[in-house]
């Protein structure tokens, strides 16, 4: 990597919203965030697998009850870091099914090789 890309990449790796000038840094940023978000997401699946291991009951996979104080602590805390909750709870909403898709699929997959 030359000086110049160095110097590049470390100054995406600072930019933040509010000092873009143009749609190239705004889409440098945004990128930057997916990446993070990539490697969160990674721990969050994680914990769905590992959630699979430890339940022993396939219904424990789905608790509304759950999900709706996840949603509620979610709404809450966008509020609070200034996150329109028009984006949040939707996301988290997909989010929340698709982590309980793959913990069935985990789960299901745990038991069978099991048997």
């Amino acid at each position: 990597m030359t000086a110049a890309m160095t110097t590049e990449a470390n100054t995406a790796s600072e930019l933040r919203p509010q000092d873009c000038t143009s749609m190239s840094e705004v889409r440098t940023v945004v990128d930057r965030i997916d990446r993070q978000l990539v490697r969160l997401l990674v721990e969050r699946q994680a914990c769905m697998e590992a959630a699979a291991r430890i339940k022993t009951d396939r219904a424990a996979v789905y608790d509304k009850a759950r999900i709706e104080d996840v949603i509620e602590k979610v709404k809450a805390s966008a509020r609070e870091a200034g996150l329109s909750v028009d984006i949040a709870e939707p996301v988290w909403r997909l989010l929340i099914e698709r982590c309980i898709a793959h913990e069935f699929v985990v789960w299901d997959a745990t038991r069978t090789a099991d048997s």
